[in-house]
């Protein structure tokens, strides 16, 4: 009998998927694929996936786990994606299972990824975390009590929304000063092409060629070179993602943060210095246990293979 299972993450560029040991979690294989909001095409790639795959490993698969970016609802409907603008509305699980003849588990993106770093990564051993990812924008997962948090309508974890400055600049969402705009990915490339533009990171203008070159990667080689003014733009970034954190910790009384992303290549600099501005900005730090920041263990596979664990009875 088929032991393994499959998952695929769909993101708004690309599309992973993967077959895992859900005993040993070895990735056995995994394949990628152009994404699309196109829902029609969005299932032809998904269909073409699995069935590679189960070429590929010669077996096939009882259920299908997908997550996906944006509002994922519990009755396998994506509701609404920023990042796959066109697919709103979409029974994407009823149109997939209709195709493969196998049942559809469907999920949010940071959550499914959430269910990957709690059981095999640097969520591991923690009943009270949230997965923070910092990328284009800012995605959340929460594990509490040793239960995975899914909210009413599955849609819990959209913290990279929370107004942080009522009075702060539009984003991209029409919101004003929601969190992501001050420290997501995105947010880092803006701060780091300020200031360069305005004259305060020689160093970046002079690695990138210019101040609209200059990009977080030249960021986190300055940091790496303990380059001043890379260190004081990072020390104002780790402020900007601390803020929210600390609504998150005063909020759910987390014991632990793990922060994954594109952001997180910047590695042991970002992740220290997030841990103590909670400890500095934290009401009451004094008086509760350390809060613990880890980096995400799991990279851009947590998608995949916390859609895969969520068709196994380990959630």
């Amino acid at each position: 009998m088929n032991e393994d299972v499959i998952g695929i993450d769909i993101g708004g560029t690309s599309a992973r998927s993967i077959v895992l040991d859900p005993f040993s979690f070895k990735i056995k294989k995994q394949l990628t694929a152009t994404s699309s909001d196109n829902g029609r095409e969005l299932v032809h790639i998904i269909k073409s996936l699995v069935e590679e795959l189960e070429k590929i490993t010669n077996q096939s698969f009882p259920t299908l786990g997908l997550g996906i970016a944006g509002l994922a609802h519990r009755s396998g409907i994506v509701k609404y994606s920023p990042n796959l603008p066109n697919l709103i509305e979409f029974p994407i699980t009823t149109e997939v299972e209709n195709e493969l003849g196998i049942p559809v588990v469907l999920g949010n993106d940071a959550t499914v990824g959430t269910i990957a770093e709690w059981k095999i990564g640097a969520g591991k051993g923690s009943d009270n975390f949230t997965l923070v990812t910092l990328g284009t924008g800012i995605g959340t997962g929460f594990v509490l009590d040793g239960r995975l948090i899914l909210g009413n309508n599955g849609f819990a974890g959209e913290a990279g929304h929370m107004t942080i400055d009522v009075n702060g600049p539009v984003h991209v969402t029409g919101q004003k000063g929601p969190w992501e705009y001050f420290a997501s990915g995105n947010a880092l490339n803006r701060i780091v092409r300020h200031e360069a533009s305005k004259g305060t990171y020689p160093w970046g203008v002079n690695e990138a060629g210019n101040w609209k070159n200059v990009t977080s990667k030249h960021l986190a080689s300055g940091v790496k070179d303990f380059e001043p003014d890379s260190l004081r733009i990072l020390d104002h970034f780790c402020h900007e993602v601390s803020k929210g954190l600390v609504n998150l910790v005063l909020l759910l009384d987390l014991e632990r943060i793990v922060l994954g992303g594109g952001v997180c290549e910047i590695g042991e600099p970002l992740r220290s210095g997030v841990e103590e501005w909670i400890e500095r900005t934290l009401i009451g730090s004094d008086h509760r246990p350390k809060i613990e920041v880890k980096l995400a263990e799991l990279g851009s596979n947590a998608g995949a293979i916390g859609a895969a664990l969520s068709t196994t009875d380990l959630i």
